[in-house]
Formats: C-alpha cells, structure tokens, sequence
C-alpha cells in the first residue's frame, strides 16, 4: 500500500478515534470546549459541511436549510444517548441552519445553539480579564438579546478553574449535558447564546470544578432577579428598563446630601415595617410600601430612607446582612420595576434613598459565591483571611482584580440604573482589620508585618473615588467603630473617602448614661459631653440604629431609666438631646413612636401603640425635631464643622443639665439648648447667652402635647444684662423634669 494511502487512512483514524473520545465526552457532560464538537463543521475549505448535536431522548433530528425552512439531511444517531450528527457531501459552503426534532410525544423545530458565534467581544474580554470592566453587568449574567435576527439570552459566567460550566433551567430541563458553554480562556469566562429563551424562565449554573466533581448549582452572581426565598433560581430579566420621571431631583441633589445639608435619616426593614395580616402576614409590595412608607416618611420630615439590605438573601433572620444576590433586589417585595417605582416616588417626594450595602462577607449557602468554581475563587483560601468567625460567613478576596471589579461595579450598578442617592457600607471595622475579632494565631499579617488589610483598603478608597465620581449629591456613609483616623476624609488627603461615618461611640456613651438612674448620673455626666473631644474629627451621623433594639438589648423606650412616665420624658429630653447635637441623625423605625418591644425581623412595627397618647406624643416630637432641624440652618449647615457649636455648661454633673449654643453662618442668629436629665423641675436657672433680645421658646420635649407636664418659660425669655458663663448676657429659666429646652434668637 503506497504510503500516502497510509498516512491518509492512519489520519481518518485518528480523526474518528477523536471524535468518538469527544462524542463520549459531550455525553458524560465533561467536555471543555463543546463548541469544537457541537454545531456546524467543516474540515478544511471545500469540504462537506457535518453538523453535530447532542439531543438526550430525540428519536430522529434532521437538518433544516433555514433560507428554504427544507431539510439538508437527517441526522444520524452515533451514541444512544442521543448524539447525532450529518455529514453532508454535497454542501461544501456553510449555511445557517435550524433543527427539527422528533421526541415520542412530539417534534418541535428550533435553533441550534452552537451555530452562534462568540457572546462577549474583545475588548469586553480584555476588560473582565483585567479587572477593570465596571460595567461588567452589562455582559456577564443573563441578558435577552437578539443574534442574527434571533431572539434569545446570552448568557456569562466567570469561572476560571471550572472544568465544564453549563446553564441549566426551565427551558433545558435543568439537564447540564444539554447546554455545556464555551470557554473564553483569556479571561476564564463561560459564555453560550441560547435561542428562544424568555424573561421571566429560571436558570442556574451546574459547574464541574477542576477534579471533576460536580458542584451544587450556582445562582447567578451577576442575576438581576431571582425567585423568592426559599427557592434559589435566578429569574432571566436582563437590565430592568423603566421612564423615570426623577430628573429634577438628580439634579437639585447636590443639595441634599452635603455636609452643611439637613440629613436626617429613617432606617427602615422593608419586611417588618409594615406587614398585611389579613393576608397571612404577608410582605407589603414596593408599590405598597411607595404607597404607605413614602407619605409617612415626608410627614415625619425625614431627609432620607435607609433600606436594610434589600440585596435577595435567602434567610429572613440575617435582615439581609448575608446576600446572594448583590444584583437583584430581594423579590419578597416584587420585581426590578417595581423597585424602581419605589425609587422614583421617594425622589418625587424629595426623599433621598440610602442602601445599606455588603462588601465585606457572604453566605456559605451552597448556590452563592463559595467555592464557586472549585475553588476559593470569591474568597480567601486560607480561613484566617477568609472566614469570618462571628458570623460564619466567607470573606472576599479583595486583593483579586475579578473580584474588587464585580464589588465596584455592583456599587456604581445601584447608583446607576437604580437612582440610589447613597450606599451605608456595612462591617467597615471588619475589613480594616486583618485581626478583627480573631485571637493570636487566628490571622495573617499583612506584607509589611501590621494588622491592617491593605487590599480592603484600597478597595474601599477606589469604591468612595467611584461613588463620589459618579453624580452630584451621592453619598457614602462608613459604619465603622474604631479609631481609624481619616474614614470620612476624601482618598486625596489620606482618608478612606467616604462622606459620613457612623458616630458609634456617641451612641454607646449616651444610651449608657440614659439607663442609669437619674440620681447617679452625676458620676456619668460626661459619658454625655465626651463626644464633643472627637466630634469634628469625621463627618458624623448619630445613629439609634437597627443594632441597639435587637438581642436582648430591649428598646429604646425600655432602655430609659425610671417608671414609665420617666421613659417616656427621658426618651424625649434625649431625642432633643441627639438633634441639637452636632451630627447628622439617623433613627431606627419604631423609635419614633416608643415601641417598647423589641424588633423583629418577622413581624410588623406595634403601629396600634400610636392609639395611645405617649407614643403619638413621641412621634409628634419626632416630627417637629425634624422640621426644626431641616428649617433652621443653624442647626445643620455647621454640623461637622467647630464653629457652629460652643458649649455654655459642659461640667454641671450634679444637676445633670447642659447648655451648648448651635450657630450657623449668621452670626445674629443663634440656638441655645438646655438639657436637664433629673426628673424634678429647676426654677431660675441661669445661662449665659451671647446676644440680647427675646429668645423664643421654639421647642420643649416636656410640652404637653407631646405628653409632658408643660413646664416652660411661657414661650420666650428676655436676656438680661447679667454676665454669666463668660457672657455678657443670661437667661433665667425654668427648666423642666427630664426635659431639653431650644431658645432662639434673631438679632439684626
């Protein structure tokens, strides 16, 4: 036999050993590159065109010719599994082609998903591969779209180690050996095109790692829908499209998040603020809740909402804290539109909406992000970066690009397609600190020796860049309880760039004092001044937060000393307190109105409790704080700033009573406030003033229509010429029980 007869058949061999090695491959589902075998092929110009598919339970499938809708050719069966494939000597020019397919019940004709070229282009490629595509939700996920007049989804998965990857869901009957997806080495991204596919169908991901095993399914980290709890599919829906009506609000909010802005904020858990029992305690809808929550909120004079996490969590207890879904907002409410009609509606109103927002850590749940590919791909390998024992969730790995670009982008991704005017970043302190909350041993240093996580620090200052980059008026705000100097400081000065941290030691300080029992506090009076030492080192926000009324720790009302005519006077001299203080301010649905229980995640807010003359009093106070705060720029357009506060009485721990001035940029117009934190009323107390004229009584937390004993001054004090506290005027006052009075006065 000539020899180029025998090279000729020694390569048809091996040819055909190849293929019967890849056809066995596509069926055991372990096939890394389906798209060599699957789809249309030709070996070499000229020659005849095969077509391959892999159909578990067809009977029969022929080729159809899609210019002429007639068949090229039947298939032929080559494994039982379902394996077919048509070689076709007399077309030797590619064609576009579609599959008709005969099952035992039915046939059914449809498009060939490997006919289709490449998902994701180039640059796209480059991009995602350096960590620098912050739009990446725009390519990777789940997304409708239309390829060579074909309607369907592309879909993208980042999944670098993976040995297979294939989407699996209700258009595929969640079978993983039907659609296996091509792999985009250059960056370790999965993609397929699949015809046909409708919003609203449900997917996952069924991921082989590299050994091999077969993974739990993965829900899309990239899903902008998923199904409501405790289902765990993504839902296809694609970037959500809506007419927003907001435009003027963007525009003028400049004004509404700065640092000599009125911010006020109302923390709110969308899920148990509001429950309808009539229908099995169901959630309230985001329709609902614009409906409800959006006019309540305007009332009470609240500058901002602030959500607790409505990023899809599949566990009601974690109140969102431990997220899978960091693209979708949490169905238990509704859709995407819906959402942003919530949106839309609190801007109408001229209400900002904050998320409260969770880079630092995640679920173990096995169809998030861990162990995602096979391997510790979201997180740190080693449990000393990469587990967080206090919650036993995992940790990001913010050194990896991949990872630090889909957290970037998902902040920019809130902001942008869904208006938000700020993100609350939540367990600041635990992302400053490799040591946080872990004993000797239990961590790793960082490169140069020290405790400080370098990589989530950077992270953090290139998140604050972005968020402040992206539009006037955003805002970040830190929840972060340690010392760390600089978090409210922009990235160009050293600090971490955010715009507002939370005051946690004010907090802690004050809400100790107000549960001891008036006749000791004058051995804690500074636990009230104390404060004022740091209180311009950041920009501020006094939190009564969602923390500090769970776990026993009882509710605000329940934490004030005394009977409860004493709670409810203490609670109201300390809210008077809190908002004439220097800071932004920020409550904690159900303080308004004094619910004594505790709060639960599971169960609506006691709104009955506001039948009841205290607890209307309280929210009425509340309300009128608010207006105070927002109408009087004396009382904010200074608040991170030592000119706009002077204390009058700091030291005067036996009577517990301070007195401090709040001052704006007029120097004629000033507030003098007065607290007194004993339950007995204090005749011709005196308090320096820096200015003559009346001072007018503009509010007094003991006033009965709050529910108080209306111990006053008769609406205004004249300022006499008699130097007191340094100053060349004073007031004589009668203060009342557990009470803070605000003076005001205009000269010039």
């Amino acid at each position: 036999m000539p020899n180029d007869i025998r090279d000729a058949l020694r390569t048809d061999a091996r040819k055909a050993n190849a293929l019967q090695g890849a056809i066995e491959a596509i069926v055991r589902a372990d096939h890394g590159d389906p798209f060599a075998v699957l789809g249309m092929h030709q070996d070499g110009a000229g020659a005849p065109v095969e077509v391959r598919t892999f159909l578990p339970g067809a009977t029969r499938v022929w080729v159809i010719d899609a210019a002429t809708g007639e068949p090229a050719a039947e298939m032929d069966l080559l494994h039982p599994d379902g394996f077919f494939a048509a070689l076709m000597p007399d077309r030797t020019q590619r064609f576009r082609h579609r599959l008709r397919v005969e099952y035992p019940l039915a046939t059914v004709e449809h498009e060939d998903a490997y006919r289709f070229a490449y998902v994701l282009g180039e640059l796209d490629i480059h991009l995602l591969a350096e960590g620098t595509h912050l739009r990446a939700y725009e390519r990777l996920g789940a997304h409708p779209r239309e390829i060579d007049g074909v309607p369907g989804v592309a879909f993208a998965i980042w999944a670098p180690n993976a040995r297979r990857v294939s989407v699996v869901g209700d258009f595929c009957d969640w079978d993983g050996r039907r659609l296996p997806m091509r792999k985009r080495v250059e960056a370790g991204i999965w993609e397929i095109f699949v015809p046909h596919v409708q919003a609203g169908q449900r997917y996952k991901f069924e991921i082989k790692g590299p050994g091999g095993d077969l993974l739990p399914l993965k829900a899309d980290p990239y899903a902008f829908q998923s199904e409501m709890r405790p289902l765990t599919a993504s839902v296809v829906h694609g970037l959500p499209h809506f007419e927003w009506t907001d435009e003027v609000w963007l525009q003028t909010r400049g004004k509404v998040g700065g640092r000599e802005s009125p911010i006020s904020i109302y923390e709110v858990h969308l899920g148990s603020w509001a429950r309808v029992p009539e229908e099995d305690n169901r959630f309230l809808t985001y329709d609902e809740l614009a409906e409800r929550l959006i006019p309540y909120v305007k009332e009470m004079g609240f500058t901002h909402v602030e959500l607790l996490p409505i990023t899809e969590h599949p566990f009601d207890g974690s109140w969102g804290y431990q997220p899978i879904g960091l693209y979708a907002p949490t169905s238990r409410h509704g859709g995407p539109e819906a959402f942003k009609r919530f949106v839309d509606a609190c801007h109408r109103e001229g209400i900002g909406v904050l998320l409260d927002w969770v880079p630092g850590h995640f679920p173990t749940d096995p169809h998030g992000l861990g162990w995602f590919d096979g391997t510790h791909l979201y997180e740190h390998a080693d449990p000393r970066q990469g587990f967080h024992m206090d919650w036993n969730t995992l940790i990001y790995n913010f050194g990896r690009r991949e990872v630090a670009n889909f957290l970037l982008g998902n902040a920019l991704f809130w902001l942008d397609h869904y208006h938000l005017d700020g993100l609350r970043v939540d367990a600041v302190a635990s992302m400053l600190y490799l040591d946080y909350s872990r004993k000797e041993g239990e961590w790793i240093p960082n490169q140069f020796g020290g405790r400080e996580n370098l990589e989530s620090i950077a992270f953090l200052k290139r998140m604050n860049e972005l968020a402040y980059g992206h539009g006037e008026g955003v805002m970040t705000v830190a929840e972060e309880s340690t010392a760390w100097p600089g978090v409210s400081r922009p990235v160009y000065l050293g600090g971490l760039g955010f715009g507002y941290k939370w005051n946690m030691g004010w907090m802690h300080d004050t809400l100790r004092f107000m549960q001891k029992d008036p006749i000791h506090r004058r051995y804690h009076h500074h636990d009230l001044t104390f404060g004022l030492l740091y209180a311009f080192s950041e920009n501020f926000v006094l939190p009564l937060s969602h923390d500090e009324v769970v776990h026993g720790k009882g509710s605000l009302i329940d934490k004030m000393a005394g009977d409860v005519w004493q709670k409810f006077a203490n609670l109201r001299a300390y809210y008077g307190f809190m908002w004439m203080h220097p800071g932004k301010k920020l409550l904690f649905m159900g303080g308004e109105f004094a619910q004594w229980r505790e709060w639960s995640e599971a169960r609506s807010l006691d709104w009955h409790l506001l039948e009841e003359p205290p607890h209307q009093g309280m929210r009425d106070l509340v309300r009128d704080l608010n207006r105070l705060y927002r109408d009087e720029p004396a009382l904010h357009e200074l608040d991170c700033d030592p000119a706009g506060f002077e204390w009058i009485e700091a030291n005067d721990s036996e009577n517990s009573v301070l007195a401090f001035l709040r001052k704006g940029r007029d120097p004629g117009h000033v507030f003098v406030v007065v607290c007194s934190f004993t339950p007995v009323p204090r005749e011709d107390y005196r308090v320096g003033v820096p200015l003559p004229g009346d001072y007018v009584e503009r509010l007094n937390t003991d006033a009965g229509v709050y529910g108080g004993g209306d111990v006053g001054n008769g609406g205004s004090v004249t300022a006499e010429d008699v130097p007191w506290h340094g100053r060349p005027y004073s007031l004589c006052l009668t203060l009342p029980p557990l009470g803070t009075l605000v003076m005001e006065v205009r000269v010039g």
